[in-house]
C-alpha cells in the first residue's frame, strides 16, 4: 500500500523546501504527477496505521500555512 500526498503551498507560509525535508524525514518521497509525494508502506497496513501518519503529517505540517490532501491506496 501507499500513501499519497498533494500540498498546496501559500505565499505567506513555509518554504516548500523546508516543507519537503520535513515529509523526507518522515519517510515521504517526492514524486512527479497527480500527488507530490508518496509513503510506501511496503505491507498491507490498517486503519489505525494509516490514522498514524495523517496525525503525523498533521502535526509535522500545523502552523505552516500550508494545505494537504492525503490518500492511501
Amino acid at each position: 500500500m501507499r500513501t499519497y500526498l498533494k500540498v498546496w503551498y501559500n505565499s505567506e507560509g513555509a518554504n516548500p523546501v523546508v516543507v519537503a525535508q520535513k515529509l523526507n524525514n518522515m519517510g515521504f518521497k517526492a514524486i512527479k504527477g497527480q500527488f507530490d509525494y508518496v509513503y510506501d508502506w511496503r505491507k498491507e497496513v490498517e486503519l489505525e496505521d494509516i490514522l498514524q501518519i495523517m496525525t503525523a503529517v498533521h502535526e509535522t505540517l500545523k502552523g505552516s500555512k500550508v494545505s494537504y490532501k492525503m490518500e492511501t491506496m
